[in-house]
């Protein structure tokens, strides 16, 4: 039996879908499912960027694809679909021929190259077939990675193979799914400040709270829990002259949620124990304060493992303007 062309129906391709279930012929299509288990859900929100520049989630893993029933169906109803991460079989005589009547497959991925065929697609027995997923095809150099054939499971059990799906797989993945609310602080003076006055920074308790995202992978048994938990406030003032409390610009997060304290009436001459002053006025051009929120990440799988993630950061920027006046009562 020759192989088809290897063609990668990755991406937002939904050819070879099953309907009714939520299996797919699409090797870039993972059938992971995240939903968030606390924190907020409504506002403005967006994903952390990891602080290590090098941790990047598993480019690749082996995951369910196809029942005996499912793959029968694509197989004499459709069949054209990726068999293996990097081997696309274009027409069901391939699938019908490999997985009905028990031929042989070629690949040009697959090591050994020839894998032993099936009968009658395994009907009447209890498990899944199993293919590579890899969610940024695309961009996955090393053409070695998770590129074995379809292969039968028995089901219960998860292949004691490299790149098989763990709960770390799990909550690596789900780490670029957490959603977390956008840094808005408090500020006075608000959007205006002044040359060498303080300007006090601050967050109400509350605001920022924990976000726990969950990651199943169906038929498997499998799940993490990934926790992002809100630890610091950084502020950048845009520009070498200004001056920042504390001096590296981290903000701790009080006991309480909050960060920093409120400005009171009467506060003019203290140091704020979180904000920056200007040391030069900003002439028609405002700065760029960014303030980034950093959130510890950490996880908990269904087999009793668990630890840290890199931390991650959500950035926000908003304008400010400094004028130029020596003294100012407040």
């Amino acid at each position: 039996m020759s192989p088809a062309p290897a063609i990668a129906f990755g991406g937002s391709d939904t050819r070879g879908q099953s309907k009714g279930n939520e299996l797919s012929a699409s090797a870039g299509r993972s059938r992971i499912k995240v939903t968030q288990v606390s924190g907020p859900t409504g506002g403005k929100r967006g994903t952390v960027s990891a602080t290590d520049v090098n941790w990047k989630p598993p480019p690749c893993w082996y995951e369910p694809v196809f029942s005996p029933a499912q793959l029968k169906d694509f197989s004499e109803h459709n069949g054209d679909g990726d068999v293996g991460l990097r081997d696309g079989w274009y027409g069901s005589k391939l699938w019908t021929d490999h997985f009905k009547d028990g031929k042989d497959a070629s690949s040009i991925f697959t090591t050994p190259s020839t894998v032993k065929g099936y009968k009658n697609y395994n009907l009447g027995k209890h498990g899944y077939f199993w293919r590579g997923v890899a969610p940024d095809l695309y961009n996955l150099d090393d053409t070695s990675l998770c590129t074995r054939l379809m292969f039968w499971v028995d089901a219960g059990k998860i292949p004691n193979i490299p790149a098989a799906p763990t709960p770390k797989t799990l909550a690596e993945y789900a780490y670029n799914k957490i959603k977390v609310p956008s840094t808005s602080i408090e500020l006075k003076p608000t959007t205006k400040s002044t040359v060498n006055l303080p300007t006090w920074v601050w967050l109400d308790k509350g605001t920022f709270k924990e976000v726990k995202v969950r990651a199943e992978l169906p038929d498997t048994g499998l799940w993490a829990e990934t926790t992002a938990k809100p630890v610091a406030l950084h502020l950048d003032p845009g520009t070498s002259d200004a001056e920042t409390t504390p001096s590296s610009g981290n903000c701790k997060i009080n006991d309480d949620g909050s960060i920093g304290t409120p400005y009171q009436p009467g506060d003019g001459d203290k140091t704020p124990p979180c904000g920056l002053t200007y040391l030069r006025a900003s002439n028609g051009s405002p700065y760029q304060l960014k303030a980034s929120i950093t959130w510890q990440i950490s996880w908990k799988g269904s087999d009793g493992s668990g630890g840290d993630l890199p931390d991650g950061v959500f950035e926000t920027t908003q304008d400010m303007n400094v004028q130029e006046i020596q003294s100012v009562n407040r």
